[in-house]
């Protein structure tokens, strides 16, 4: 790898997933900690169960498919706070990631109801805090709606994300399958009271869904950021919003290939040119880099590697991902307070 990224560069990561960015190990331990019935007793079919591999093929529905088993192991306080932690600092130890956005639906880890929906945040808030007390890390969470959730449910995702944006919730994000019925315009009110309440706001478009999708995203919701957004590159008049709005995309190349969204490396080259052509602003992230088996660096190394990304603009995007990136107030937030130490009080023995 260029010697520009060195451990000692801190990485943003502005786009990680909660349900892929978990070890199988970890998760191996949670799903039998909370007696979950898993569909094998074998370690290693487990983790290619929850992995991609080639046994399973490579498609978009495929790998959304993935996050079943995850999800359903995630769905407790106790299974997202301990996933949190480890995501955060794991990421900090692997690839000195000091600056991390983690997202996550929380109706999808509260059994459908069966679970306090605030006890999940909650629990996710704790898992960030024991990171930060650790790790030299300012970390954030973003809260995920889901484009096949009625509108009533995400209406409360955001209000959740609203009355947890002074404990670590820095903003929300739009995810799902994209498809012709989703109307990003049924949700402008909804994500303006948001961008209000000084939240971020960043939606996943331009991803596997129609490309002119994006334009009404922008139009809209009026994101700071675009997850993935690849698709943008072939519309001139989206190239130009994004640049005019001064929109940052978060660029998953891995998950991509993985999907087949891209072809290949050589779209993605064509890509990368695309946006440097255009003057739009792009990060490097991972998506769930265990369920993915790749790390940032890796992303970084493959660009680097196949020449589609200078060392200088490598750092650039770097750069990029630390200025969009929503958390900068987290680590003005104060840490757990810790218990102070008992006194022990020795008593002398007259003689």
């Amino acid at each position: 790898m260029p010697a520009a990224f060195s451990r000692k560069v801190p990485l943003t990561e502005l786009h990680c997933h909660l349900g892929g960015a978990v070890t199988p190990a970890i998760m191996w331990g949670i799903a039998h900690s909370q007696g979950i019935r898993l569909p094998t007793k074998d370690y290693w079919e487990f983790r290619d169960m929850i992995t991609v591999s080639a046994r399973r093929g490579r498609s978009f529905d495929g790998y959304l498919q993935l996050f079943h088993w995850t999800e359903l192991i995630q769905s407790s306080p106790l299974a997202v706070e301990r996933s949190v932690y480890e995501v955060i600092g794991g990421a900090y130890r692997k690839n000195n990631v000091t600056t991390m956005e983690l997202r996550f639906n929380p109706m999808k880890r509260n059994r459908g109801g069966e679970q306090d929906l605030d006890h999940i945040i909650s629990a996710a808030i704790r898992g960030m805090d024991r990171a930060r007390l650790e790790y030299p890390v300012t970390p954030g969470l973003l809260l995920c709606l889901d484009r096949a959730f009625p509108y009533p449910l995400n209406e409360i995702i955001v209000e959740k994300a609203i009355a947890y944006r002074e404990r670590g919730v820095v903003g929300i994000d739009m995810a799902g399958p994209e498809s012709d019925g989703f109307r990003p315009a049924d949700y402008k009110r909804l994500f303006e009271r948001a961008r209000r309440r000084g939240l971020g706001i960043t939606v996943h478009s331009g991803e596997a869904g129609p490309i002119e999708e994006v334009v009404e995203v922008i139009e809209h919701l009026q994101p700071t950021r675009i997850g993935h957004g690849v698709k943008s590159a072939y519309d001139p008049r989206t190239m130009g919003m994004i640049r005019e709005r001064g929109i940052t995309l978060e660029i998953c190349p891995t998950s991509n290939l993985t999907t087949r969204v891209v072809s290949g490396w050589d779209e993605f080259r064509w890509i990368f040119d695309t946006f440097r052509r255009n003057g739009v602003r792009y990060t490097i992230n991972t998506d769930g880099p265990e369920m993915l088996k790749t790390y940032i660096r890796d992303e970084l190394s493959s660009l680097s590697r196949l020449g589609i990304l200078s060392v200088e603009e490598q750092l650039q995007a770097a750069e990029w991902a630390r200025q969009a990136s929503f958390v900068g107030g987290v680590s003005d937030l104060p840490l757990p307070r810790r218990a102070p130490a008992p006194r022990v009080q020795v008593e002398r023995e007259e003689g």
